[in-house]
Parts: structure tokens; C-alpha cells; sequence
């Protein structure tokens, strides 16, 4: 029987062209993917985990910040 040669390949070597994905380290309040490494910033309050990038985005839908520009 012949078979394509690229299936000989990935059966003897496995996938050598898949990237290796970070590893995952759960989600923060919004359903963001958190990986190692990335900066998070923790409620102290409630325990909530939130990714450094959407602190703004919780401060005023968690805790009714509201950010204005001083005049």
C-alpha cells in the first residue's frame, strides 16, 4: 500500500511544524485567557483576577470608577 509521504513522516516523528502554546493559567473577570507571565492585578475584596491591560475596564464596571480628564 502506498502512503502519501508526509503521513510516513508525522507517524514517525509526530507534528515537528506545531508551535508550542504558552502554558494557560485560568481567566480573569472578563473571560480573558490568562498565560504565564502576563500582569495581573487581584481584588483583595473579592478575590477577582484581572489582567493588568483591562484594570480600567473593571474599575468602572466592578467598582464605578469613573475616569475624566482634570481641568
Amino acid at each position: 500500500m502506498l502512503e502519501h509521504p508526509e503521513i510516513s513522516k508525522v507517524e514517525r516523528f509526530g507534528y515537528t511544524n506545531v508551535v508550542s502554546q504558552p502554558e494557560h493559567n485560568g481567566t480573569d473577570y472578563f473571560g480573558n485567557e490568562i498565560l504565564v507571565g502576563d500582569s495581573i492585578v487581584l481584588d483583595p475584596d473579592n478575590g477577582e483576577v484581572v489582567l493588568e491591560e483591562n484594570l480600567e475596564d473593571y474599575l468602572i464596571e466592578k467598582c464605578k470608577f469613573y475616569f475624566t480628564t482634570a481641568e
